[in-house]
């Protein structure tokens, strides 16, 4: 494990046993902890966390894509306690000092025409209003979302988002329909030449250079539904430029501009969730979007932009923004003086640790290794994909079929829930955390601080490539 030059305090606090007790008896059952014994975090420090015993681990999941500059950063922390020790809360119905000067740094890294925000404490609350937004700005009602996508969980958003795992039998999402997921490894179009990134899927392709047949195929599918499910006008359009929780699924080459003009030819505004994506953690660019070569009608962000800190925005242009003026709308903890001052904290330091630039060269680095790793086990990795520091590896049954005909070099059943369990387990054992999702529960999900180097990636790749032999069947 790489070295580090931090030693937490010691842990005072209640037992793990007596945690999960509390746990068990006044938390709700559904807010499920990760592994078959659960790692009680004590202190964070950068790229690392360290549990209530003092075992360190390398946290190559940043609190679900959240902590991005690293855990208790020092001007963050620093940026906090100084406003808390002026300004807690007052509500933007009062104008105070740190709620317009983020407002104006967070817009002036936004194109085109894409100058006006509002705040909020969670992607759901944004994505909420995105909905709301759209559907009074162009007077239509219908919202197209993608499946396997995750844009919240509660209101609109639990409409929005099509995996089974997240909907209750209840009624939800009323006027929002799902579009077939541009997925070229799952998907029945893709190849090895549709995505934007290091790693492509392990499957023929007969597109010719710098074409890609797969995003044509999967906008034809968004135009049958509009042709069969929709009214002649929508009112919006709704994707994530990687999916997150569906398994950093990656869509073809072009295809979110072919399906943007499809929209606006219905007069739906495009709107995508950078929740995950956004704030350099792609590498290449600041806004996932920006990859596809589009600029969206509403861009929605949260997660990483406070660091761990709840904050979230939206931000659109004038003119859509001035639909949401026809009635009062307010919210009492968006853009509060201490969210704000994190924010822009947050913004601050991006730039002088050039954390994006780190996304790009250590992400880089660590899809190559993966990529090594899927030629050791090329029939239980069945895909390495992703951009910068926002990477997912898929993992498959080696001992399943494959489709004839398919092109597929190995095959696409999920592996056995039992042995992700186990690869699981064991990197945490080793001192690595890793995410989990995909609508399957198959795809490991690394999104680390953006502060990790290759030697993190070195330790993190060696302990991956253990447990998985540890845990796969002896054939």
């Amino acid at each position: 494990m790489p070295e580090c030059d931090f030693t937490p305090p010691a842990y005072k606090g209640p037992s793990l046993d007596e945690c999960l007790e509390i746990r068990k008896a006044n938390l709700f059952p559904g807010l499920v902890t990760f592994y078959k014994k659960p790692v009680l975090i004590h202190q964070g420090h950068k790229q690392w966390l360290f549990d209530h015993t003092g075992k360190r681990y390398l946290d190559f999941f940043a609190g679900i894509v959240t902590v991005s500059l690293g855990h208790a950063h020092e001007a963050t922390t620093k940026a906090l306690k100084d406003q808390a020790d002026v300004l807690w809360h007052t509500t933007s119905i009062y104008p105070h000092p740190q709620i317009h000067q983020y407002a104006k740094e967070l817009t002036d890294r936004m194109p085109g025409n894409l100058k006006v925000c509002m705040f909020f404490s969670s992607g759901t609350e944004a994505n909420d209003l995105a909905v709301y937004l759209s559907r009074i700005h162009t007077g239509a009602y219908d919202v197209i979302s993608l499946r396997n996508g995750y844009h919240g969980a509660g209101g609109t958003p639990w409409g929005l988002t099509a995996t089974s795992v997240y909907r209750h039998v209840t009624p939800t999402g009323f006027g929002i329909h799902h579009a077939m997921n541009p997925d070229v490894f799952r998907g029945p179009w893709g190849g090895q030449s549709c995505r934007d990134s290091p790693s492509q899927a392990q499957r023929s392709c007969r597109c010719a250079p710098g074409e890609c047949a797969a995003s044509d195929k999967y906008a034809d599918q968004l135009k049958d539904l509009m042709m069969h499910s929709t009214p002649k006008r929508i009112a919006g359009f709704f994707a994530e430029p990687i999916q997150g929780v569906g398994g950093t699924v990656q869509m073809p080459k072009g295809f979110l501009k072919k399906a943007a003009d499809l929209v606006r030819e219905r007069g739906g505004l495009v709107i995508t969730d950078e929740v995950q994506t956004g704030f350099g953690r792609t590498g290449t660019h600041f806004w996932g979007f920006e990859s596809h070569g589009i600029i969206p009608d509403i861009v929605t962000m949260a997660k990483g932009m406070g660091n761990g800190y709840p904050l979230a925005a939206l931000v659109t242009t004038p003119e859509i923004a001035s639909s949401l003026s026809k009635a009062v709308h307010f919210t009492t903890f968006g853009g509060s003086p201490l969210a704000c001052a994190v924010g822009r904290s947050v913004l601050k330091a991006m730039d002088a640790e050039k954390t994006q630039d780190n996304c790009h060269k250590v992400g880089t680095y660590l899809l190559e290794q993966l990529m090594g790793l899927q030629r050791e086990f090329p029939t239980w990795i069945g895909d390495v994909r992703g951009k910068g520091l926002m990477v997912g590896v898929e993992m498959v049954n080696g001992q399943g079929s494959i489709e004839k005909g398919s092109g597929r070099t190995c095959s696409i059943e999920p592996i056995p829930p039992q042995i992700m369990a186990d690869i699981w387990e064991h990197t945490k054992d080793m001192g690595l955390l890793l995410g989990k999702g995909g609508v399957h529960g198959n795809v490991f999900r690394i999104k680390p601080p953006m502060c990790v180097t290759k030697q993190d990636v070195d330790f993190a790749i060696s302990v991956f490539r253990e447990a998985i032999k540890m845990s796969l069947p002896r054939l």
